[in-house]
């Protein structure tokens, strides 16, 4: 492996965040997990906190280059049919965001990173509801049903990912996004 940058740093940490939650982001597991020793670290960020700061903006950073990558597929089913299989087929980004919600009030995340966490996790997800409600407004649903279906939609991931947390669901079942794109309102063309 060449010279380490902050970004690996930040994408170690966010493998940790999946694995073991926001505890599991510290300095000397990290190294470990990139094979440095945990001085390497201290060339990228003054503690723990910068380091947890910078997996939560890769995280963000995720969400907009994902929302970024659909935007111009012209087709709002296979926009919204591609988001899903995403979603359902990426684990450890279910993982991380499962976590951050269910951490976002823990007093162990201390009182600096806890409403930093909180704000990210809010901005992600507004985010993410907010494109889904634009593309099913597009396909023609109101507003109002948008928003609802959305939600319901979110909260499915959400809830698959603590599934898998507590080891209930092994695996996505197969064709998930078909069977979402159906609960959503939007039939494949």
């Amino acid at each position: 492996m060449g010279r380490l940058n902050a970004d690996d740093w930040a994408r170690a940490a966010l493998e940790a965040l999946a694995e073991g939650g926001l505890a599991a982001v510290a300095v000397e597991p990290v190294a470990v997990r990139l094979g440095v020793s945990k001085g390497s670290f201290y060339w990228h960020f003054p503690n723990r906190q910068a380091l947890v700061e910078a997996a939560l903006e890769r995280w963000e950073a995720g969400t907009d280059e994902v929302i970024a990558r659909l935007e111009p597929v012209p087709d709002p089913v296979e926009r919204m049919r591609t988001l899903l299989e995403w979603a359902f087929g990426d684990g450890r980004d279910a993982a991380i965001s499962f976590r951050l919600i269910s951490e976002v009030d823990d007093p162990a995340a201390g009182p600096v990173v806890g409403p930093k966490v909180g704000a990210v996790v809010r901005r992600v997800s507004e985010r993410r509801l907010a494109f889904m409600r634009a593309v099913l407004e597009e396909v023609g649903q109101p507003p109002d049903e948008a928003a609802r279906r959305a939600l319901t939609a979110y909260g499915g991931y959400l809830g698959l990912a603590a599934l898998a947390r507590i080891g209930a669901v092994a695996q996505v079942p197969e064709d998930l996004a078909g069977h979402a794109l159906e609960e959503l309102g939007l039939r494949p063309r």
